[in-house]
């Protein structure tokens, strides 16, 4: 099977690293303009002018703050001033780690600015365009914790069930105007993300980092991590026409980690 995102425009949140910057690399070189959206704008611009242009795109980027609300709403409304989407990634850097008895009320409202809000935000002004082409492919990376919550990610826990449900509701909303709203459950990557929370466990366990990662290898039936390849693979494939009747689901790419069905 050939996916052609030709003519297709894409925007990728938290796209300067890790599962953000494979997925944006995907969707280019299947021929997607991209526009990459992360906070800084030191890495953003070189990487912007390194994505794959097999269709002679133009690649953009915006450099803006996902933690702070007001600052991410001016930059994603001046952005959509001028521009418009075809598909919309949808994906946050995770909140700080900690139990429920550790968050306090401040903590969940900073964590729902942080993986709600500027989803939703974002969604809103993407929409009347997708609306008007009857074409749009949102896609929401959320956790494997929404169906079995990890104990150290309380917050990430719980917002992240928010927009898996939010998402959802909204694609019950769109699927008339050939528009696909999808979650996908994102297991354990070879990202720094993962790397900085397997460190954080062996530290509260009193462990050696590799004894700790070797474990938690073992926990997932594959045995291995997932690489940000594989991840971007299956958002192209969302993205594309071949993906057009799959929608409102939550998509597991976790080795099976995933014990529930």
């Amino acid at each position: 099977m050939h996916i052609s995102l030709k003519n297709k425009k894409a925007l990728v949140g938290a796209s300067s690293s890790g599962l953000g910057k494979a997925i944006a690399w995907q969707l280019a070189e299947s021929g997607a303009t991209v526009t990459l959206l992360a906070r800084h704008k030191a890495i953003l611009q070189p990487l912007a002018a390194s994505l794959p242009a097999p269709e002679n795109q133009q690649h953009q980027y915006i450099a803006t703050d996902f933690s702070d609300i007001d600052a991410f709403r001016k930059c994603i409304d001046h952005y959509f001033s001028g521009n418009s989407v075809d598909i919309l990634v949808n994906n946050t850097s995770g909140p700080s780690p900690g139990t429920a008895l550790e968050k306090k009320d401040a903590d969940y409202v900073t964590a729902f600015n942080l993986l709600f809000r500027t989803v939703q935000y974002t969604t809103e002004k993407a929409l009347p365009h997708m609306i008007a082409s009857r074409f749009g492919r949102i896609i929401n990376l959320t956790s494997r914790s929404v169906k079995e919550p990890i104990e150290a990610l309380a917050l990430s826990n719980t917002i992240r069930s928010a927009v898996v449900t939010w998402g959802k509701t909204l694609a019950t909303q769109v699927a008339k105007d050939h528009i696909t709203v999808n979650n996908i459950l994102t297991g354990n990557f070879e990202t720094d993300r993962i790397m900085e929370l397997y460190e954080r466990e062996a530290i509260a366990r009193n462990m050696p980092p590799e004894e700790y990662k070797k474990q938690a290898l073992e926990a997932i039936p594959m045995k291995r991590l997932g690489q940000p390849e594989e991840m971007g693979n299956l958002v192209t494939f969302l993205a594309s026409e071949q993906a057009a009747y799959i929608t409102g689901t939550n998509i597991a790419i976790d080795g099976g980690l995933i014990k529930g069905v």
